[in-house]
């Protein structure tokens, strides 16, 4: 028996606002994300991709349809034991980090709310994970470059040891030589706990280094879905996507 996808969205529709003014941000949106799969949404800004993704983990409750993760439904209000097994990488790292916070709280914090033991073996172990080592527990954000900071957000992520990882541009605003680490660390990370990714992009070489299979989406509904093979070869069969991949080549 096929075992049910990591995680699945049905029928997903998200509207903010109402009457007149109402903007309907998710139209439709279905898809399924394998386990061990790193599956992409791209598209414009506006496109309603960061509002799936933002729905999916919890900080998002106001939709309609379903989100499902291995197969049963999530309600609408997670629970902690959720939190546990899925995380959010953001994609600004300074904002996502307390500013007066040591990088050893930050990252003990979680470990507390969830009760886990040896909490500084992990925190240890998960510095390392992410390359960056034991003595940047002592260091404040400000005191970090951009690609370590992210370092440190991922490695708040993984110190629960979740099995999704949800990314909303984790690179975007790095340096172009630094978004080059990340992504690779994120693809290692990967292999290594057998992680789950949904990530978030417009930037659609970003996306193919990392993801197997793509969602291209466009006001709201995703228009369609391809293998990264296809997209690297300008496969694509709807206009919008055409139009996207062609733009992408002209930024290049």
């Amino acid at each position: 028996m096929t075992p049910p996808p990591a995680l699945e969205a049905v029928g997903l529709d998200i509207h903010f606002g109402h009457g007149a003014r109402a903007n309907h941000a998710v139209k439709d949106v279905s898809f399924k994300v394998g386990k061990g799969e790193a599956f992409g949404l791209i598209g414009e800004s506006g496109s309603g991709k960061s509002t799936v993704l933002r729905a999916f983990s919890g900080l998002n409750e106001q939709y309609d349809g379903a989100l499902l993760l291995h197969g049963q439904e999530l309600p609408h209000h997670r629970d902690k034991a959720f939190f546990r097994r899925a995380q959010m990488v953001f994609q600004d790292p300074y904002g996502s980090l307390h500013p007066r916070k040591m990088v050893n709280k930050v990252l003990l914090e979680p470990l507390a709310i969830h009760g886990l033991d040896r909490p500084q073996e992990r925190v240890d172990a998960v510095l390392e994970a992410v390359g960056l080592g034991t003595a940047f527990r002592y260091r404040y954000p400000h005191q970090l470059s951009g690609g370590q900071r992210q370092r440190v957000a991922i490695a708040r992520c993984l110190v629960l040891e979740p099995e999704i990882l949800l990314l909303d541009e984790p690179t975007s605003a790095l340096d172009v030589s630094v978004q080059a680490e990340i992504l690779n660390l994120l693809a290692r990370l990967r292999q290594e706990r057998g992680l789950t990714y949904i990530m978030v992009s417009h930037d659609l070489a970003v996306v193919a280094h990392l993801c197997s299979r793509v969602a291209i989406m466009n006001g709201g509904e995703i228009v369609e879905q391809i293998p990264v093979a296809d997209l690297r070869a300008g496969r694509a069969s709807h206009p919008y996507s055409r139009e996207l991949l062609a733009a992408s080549r002209g930024a290049a």
